[in-house]
């Protein structure tokens, strides 16, 4: 695991932060918090993996009054963007003194000159109120850009700082950018800010966006047992976000208790046959006259087939919120018993909503210590938090794949615990 970062070059002007800790390229977070892990390694003569440790640097590579930076957001909406973009500027603006940023509209489309769309001046008044909105007032975009064109763009503008906040399909775009950056010599920082709202992305222990996703689907979760408890042999199913992992899922129902079932994409399950979904689902049924089902959009795909790939290339998914619906409402109906089913898709209202203050604070600080690496010089690379350190880390590593729920981890043996559910396997 290689988790060097890449730096434009020496930094040599001094840092104009006042008393506050500055951190040396030195400082390393360890990747493996296990005391007998670090030993045995170092025992075999092997270095312990670590990560740069983030944080203002003694010196710049950039000098702020001639430094013009940019700031794009790509991919879906997500709780949060708007107040990374304000910490953002603000950072800039008061600790180091930049004041030339640009907004770059509807994500990468706005680095390409075809699409015309117009550039933004950020300034600490133009984003004093926007982390009270939801969404981001930059717009985004899905699909891949010339690379050329956006290298050409930044160029043009004589952007000195990138900063990229995204997804998965946002940090490839990252690293093909400073491949085409690095290909020109050319001297741009790009930082990236990984978002997903999923928590899948690795190497980190948590993106921004999801304490707030967590937040609002378990009030979801807790609508959908009142109106499964209202009536007889009542189901409420939820539809929680999700693609290839079911952490919101997972967290939301351990935050309020109410869930009997929890399908997740880790996790196939068995629809028919007396141990399979529908059979259990119709026990509990007949047992306590209600349930509430929690199912991430990623799950039960061989049942609920998508065609295709989307703007960003990952694969389109079946609706298995729709589908198990009309699964479940047929099997009862097959079985001549009556049911109440109640669909909830929460999902883009999730998406749109305002960040909770954690969430906001989190924000804040991965702004900040993205700031702090693009003055440094560093680049090709994301700040994010690993054990509730903030770290640097190549944009090449996070790539690489996604995390997802461990079936023999703590947190489903939880999940399994509180819903009681079985596995669902014939």
């Amino acid at each position: 695991m290689d988790t060097a970062i890449e730096s434009l070059g020496v930094a040599r002007i001094p840092s104009p932060l006042k008393h506050v800790q500055h951190v040396t390229d030195d400082e390393c977070i360890l990747y493996d918090s296990s005391a007998r892990n670090v030993e045995q390694q170092i025992r075999e003569g092997q270095t312990p993996v670590s990560f740069m440790k983030a944080g203002p640097r003694d010196f710049m590579y950039f000098d702020p009054s001639k430094l013009k930076c940019a700031v794009v957001t790509a991919g879906g909406l997500c709780p949060g963007l708007n107040n990374v973009i304000r910490a953002i500027v603000l950072t800039l603006y008061y600790s180091y003194g930049v004041r030339n940023v640009l907004g770059i509209r509807y994500g990468f489309q706005g680095l390409v000159p075809q699409y015309g769309h117009p550039i933004l001046e950020l300034t600490p008044k133009s984003v004093g109120d926007i982390a009270e909105l939801g969404g981001t007032v930059l717009g985004s975009s899905r699909g891949p850009q010339s690379v050329e064109d956006m290298v050409d763009a930044l160029e043009r503008m004589n952007v000195g700082i990138l900063f990229a906040i995204g997804g998965d399909g946002t940090m490839r775009a990252v690293s093909k950018i400073c491949e085409g950056i690095r290909n020109r010599n050319a001297k741009i920082s790009v930082i990236g800010i990984p978002k997903t709202i999923d928590n899948d992305i690795s190497y980190m222990s948590r993106s921004f966006g999801f304490n707030t996703a967590v937040t609002v689907a378990a009030e979801v979760i807790t609508a959908a047992h009142v109106e499964a408890t209202g009536s007889p042999n009542g189901i409420g199913l939820v539809k929680l976000m999700g693609r290839r992992a079911g952490f919101i899922a997972s967290y939301a129902a351990l935050a309020k208790r109410d869930a009997n079932f929890v399908l997740i994409p880790e996790s196939d399950f068995d629809l028919e046959g007396p141990h399979g979904f529908l059979a259990v689902l119709e026990k509990r049924i007949l047992d306590r006259k209600h349930a509430v089902i929690v199912v991430a959009e990623g799950a039960g795909q061989q049942y609920a087939h998508g065609e295709g790939t989307d703007e960003s290339g990952n694969p389109r998914l079946g609706d298995i919120g729709i589908f198990l619906k009309e699964a479940i409402d047929e099997y009862f109906k097959g079985k001549g018993i009556e049911l109440n089913l109640k669909y909830i898709d929460p999902s883009y209202t999730i998406r749109s909503v305002e960040a909770t203050s954690d969430d906001a604070i989190f924000c804040t600080f991965l702004a900040q210590n993205a700031v702090h690496a693009g003055m440094a010089g560093k680049t090709n690379m994301v700040v994010g938090n690993w054990r509730d350190e903030y770290v640097y880390i190549p944009v090449d590593l996070v790539i690489t794949g996604r995390k997802q729920v461990e079936l023999d981890g703590k947190l489903w043996s939880s999940v399994l615990e509180a819903t009681g559910q079985p596995s669902f396997k014939p």
